[in-house]
């Protein structure tokens, strides 16, 4: 059995300079709760921005809302700008099969019009269900679909990840 061992942080310096080349003088960052959230902060701090970074939530608009319900519904969408006409470039931390990614864009649009909207990921995994591409990954990988890869944070705000079976 061989293990993966993903350095979480040495990713997220990857995934700054992607989000470096990615953002304009007007960008936006948003991230998806709650891994997204947790980068999108981090960035938003290490890029001196004014206010806050975005947060957005999936459940509202998950194609399995009917079994999962509310779970994980703990960080609720917040957005300190105006949608319409803006840059925004969504933060998540692990892109599989673009389901969420579907989800919040729904919820995105229900906000407003974006003028642009890009995805910035920590790690793709492939396996995508749906016509969803980053444009910036700081990894790829492979995992079989009986595995999740999560995004964790300790107290001091050090990143890692958590690899579990389905």
């Amino acid at each position: 059995m061989t293990t993966l061992v993903l350095d979480a942080q040495a990713l997220y310096g990857e995934l700054l300079r992607g989000v470096q080349q990615l953002r304009g003088p007007e960008s936006h960052l948003v991230g998806i709760t709650s891994g997204g959230a947790w980068l999108a902060e981090r960035l938003h701090s290490d890029l001196r921005l004014p206010g806050s970074a975005g947060v957005i939530s999936s459940v509202m608009h998950r194609d399995d809302f009917a079994k999962r319900g509310l779970s994980g519904a703990g960080q609720q969408t917040q957005l300190d700008f105006d949608v319409n006409e803006s840059h925004i470039i969504l933060l998540d931390d692990v892109l599989y099969t673009g389901r969420t990614i579907r989800a919040v864009l729904n919820e995105l649009f229900d906000y407003g019009r974006p003028a642009s909207v890009k995805l910035a990921v920590l790690v793709d995994r492939g396996g995508r269900e749906l016509p969803v591409q980053a444009d910036y990954a700081a990894a790829r990988v492979a995992l079989p679909a009986h595995q999740s890869l999560a995004l964790a944070r300790d107290e001091r705000g050090k990143f890692s990840f958590k690899v579990e079976e389905a």
